[in-house]
């Protein structure tokens, strides 16, 4: 994962709620509101949620973070079909790195 330079405001805007309009809303009624959300669903979603959301035909995760949160970057990483066990790592990452540039 590239670690292009991020200012503390970058950082914050990446990690905050979205509007409400925003909200990813998984198939499998957990509601998204930001990356940390997002992380966390990710460590405990089954296959079959991560699956229907991320596979050859689409990638509802990365769309999200592109279109909704911000973060081109994260989207991009997400963009090949990956494992969801690889998918929770990665956005894991990203938000402890993003968490480090606000202390």
């Amino acid at each position: 994962m590239s670690e292009t330079k991020i200012t503390k405001q970058v950082a914050k805007k990446l990690l905050a709620d979205v509007p409400e309009y925003r909200f990813f809303w998984c198939n499998d009624g957990r509601i998204f509101r930001n990356m940390r959300d997002l992380s966390a669903g990710l460590a405990s979603m089954s296959a079959g949620t991560f699956v229907y959301h991320l596979n050859a035909d689409k990638n509802d995760f990365g769309n999200w973070l592109k279109d909704s949160v911000g973060d081109e970057q994260l989207a991009e990483d997400l963009e090949d079909p990956i494992s969801r066990r690889e998918a929770a790592k990665t956005v894991k990452e990203r938000v402890a790195f993003l968490d480090s540039l606000l202390s």
